[in-house]
């Protein structure tokens, strides 16, 4: 899959849940709106959908309020002082958590920022199954 149709998929999904492409193409990128496709490839030159994807009113329809997320807290280890003096070093496990938040974008705009393929991170939470093609035909 290409970077064009990934992007092409991820802006469908978000305009499934009340994201509003052309306002935002317009107040974002200040580029004059032509069509659909021809905003989709604006963004995938020149990786311009980075201002896509880090954007806050693109997170918030992309991941809907209320929806259930999944996520894995990282396991950790920790030294602490027991009642008797002695320093002893306590492992956590790591763990799967499932909520339901209403700001569920501002963790994964946090996990995309931290992603080193952040197009890849988007497309987990897409229902497709090719591979992206980063350096693919824009």
């Amino acid at each position: 899959m290409t970077r064009l149709e990934l992007l092409r998929l991820l802006i469908g999904q978000a305009r499934v849940n009340g994201f509003e492409f052309r306002k935002w193409y317009v107040a974002k990128l200040g580029l004059p709106w032509q069509s659909v496709p021809h905003a989709t490839e604006m963004l995938a030159a020149e990786r311009r959908y980075y201002a896509l994807l880090f954007s806050h009113d693109f997170a918030k329809h992309f991941w809907k309020a209320g929806e259930k997320m999944t996520f894995l807290v990282p396991g950790q280890s920790f030294q602490r002082r027991n009642v008797d003096g002695t320093i002893v070093t306590i492992h956590r496990k790591g763990y799967t958590r499932r909520s339901i938040r209403d700001d569920a974008w501002r963790y994964h705009l946090k996990e995309l920022a931290l992603s080193e393929q952040p197009l890849r991170y988007m497309r987990r939470y897409l229902k497709i199954e090719d591979e992206v093609d980063e350096d693919g035909p824009a």
